[in-house]
């Protein structure tokens, strides 16, 4: 699939899509929980703000270097949306990815956000022809790195004081795996 003709991304329980309108209600829900947010950049979303996002992220297409493109996370079973999994191609090094993901409570521990980023990733080494994918953590975020071992990163690094994050220092882990790794890991 050719990122300029993205529609979606299936896997066994969810469709990775655009946003769409319709999504406003449980987007602003999730993204205004106090303990998703936590280890986000934002704190929360008004209403303005979360219009803007989902129209412009409803017109973005996967894969522009510089751009993070969030795939929203349907359940295929009712429909719903668990959250979202975001891919950036890093602007200066245009064969280097990173992801994120946020998932609202109620998917949470279910093994939804590691499913959306498997797919999320074989999708940035198959049609976008990637060749890392990155994530990084807060280091107190266990549930995040877990989840990235889960899928078979490895940790590079963890950077002491790394960032200014909601008032006080935080320490942070990266992650990355290869592309030539990445079938290996997928087997595994």
């Amino acid at each position: 699939m050719s990122p300029r003709t993205f529609i979606n991304l299936d896997t066994p329980r969810l469709i990775l899509r655009r946003f769409r309108e319709t999504d406003l209600t449980s987007f602003m829900e999730y993204r205004n929980n106090r303990e998703v947010a936590r280890y986000q950049s934002w704190e929360s979303i008004s209403r303005v703000e979360a219009t803007k996002f989902i129209a412009q992220q409803s017109r973005h297409r996967p894969g522009i270097p510089g751009k993070w493109f969030q795939f929203a996370a349907e359940v295929k079973a009712g429909g719903a949306l668990a959250g979202d999994c975001a891919l950036l191609v890093i602007r200066t090094t245009p064969r280097i990815g990173e992801i994120g993901y946020t998932f609202a409570p109620a998917y949470q521990h279910s093994g939804l956000a590691t499913e959306a980023a498997r797919a999320v990733i074989d999708f940035a080494f198959g049609s976008l022809e990637l060749n890392r994918i990155i994530a990084t953590t807060d280091c107190r975020n266990a549930p995040s790195f877990a989840l990235m071992e889960r899928l078979g990163m490895r940790r590079e690094g963890h950077f002491v004081h790394n960032a200014w994050f909601k008032g006080e220092w935080c320490d942070e882990y990266q992650y990355s795996v290869l592309r030539e790794d990445w079938t290996r890991v997928r087997l595994a």
